[in-house]
């Protein structure tokens, strides 16, 4: 890391990241682009993704970590400055000593009614699907079983190489923000037949 970085990666964080990248069609540099897609509860939602790096905009700010380039749209840059992305059991991990401003606020889900799966089906409908869908992405419910959530990843986050990243950041944080009481959540995705296949699952 820089001085210049807004964000840290841990080593293990960016072998694999860079593990991930390097399955990437075709000749063209990637570079991870890191985005603050919104606020849950108290604490910003993510977005990572690769794009290839003569894509990014010319506002990016552009880390560089080794072998790895980051890239951080310029308006997501003082609620990243500091924040440090970790390689735990679960998968990467966003740490962010930023937190939103109270006078922003969340969007609230509101009172759920209902069985524990069909108020899985409302916040999947209502709030997680809007989220992802600007990336091709949709997730969709297969099952619940005691408290465990199974879920199924579509379009874009079908074979995406960050697609455990998705769930753990963004889904699954929504889902225990509006549904304390679920287990665990665990994607049973076919990851292998999507366009940019990712072999690991995305279990606990």
């Amino acid at each position: 890391m820089t001085d210049d970085n807004i964000l840290s990666i841990s080593e293990t964080a960016r072998d694999k990241i860079i593990e991930i990248r390097d399955q990437e069609p075709g000749d063209e540099e990637y570079a991870l682009l890191v985005e603050v897609t919104g606020i849950r509860g108290a604490q910003f939602a993510y977005e990572l993704s690769f794009v290839p790096l003569d894509d990014c905009e010319a506002s990016d700010h552009i880390d560089l970590h080794g072998d790895l380039a980051v890239a951080v749209p310029d308006k997501d840059v003082e609620s990243l400055r500091g924040a440090s992305l970790n390689l735990t059991a679960q998968g990467l991990a966003m740490d962010n000593p930023n937190t939103p401003s109270p006078a922003i606020g969340g969007e609230t889900i509101g009172e759920l009614t209902g069985p524990l799966a069909e108020q899985v089906a409302q916040v999947l409908a209502g709030h997680v699907n809007p989220a992802i869908a600007g990336h091709g992405g949709a997730a969709e419910l297969v099952g619940v079983e005691d408290s465990d959530v199974y879920l199924r990843l579509l379009g874009g986050c079908q074979g995406c190489g960050l697609a455990a990243v998705t769930l753990r950041q963004g889904i699954e944080r929504i889902l225990r923000d509006a549904i304390p009481e679920i287990g665990q959540v665990i994607d049973v995705t076919d990851h292998a037949s999507g366009s940019n296949p990712y072999y690991e699952s995305a279990k606990k």
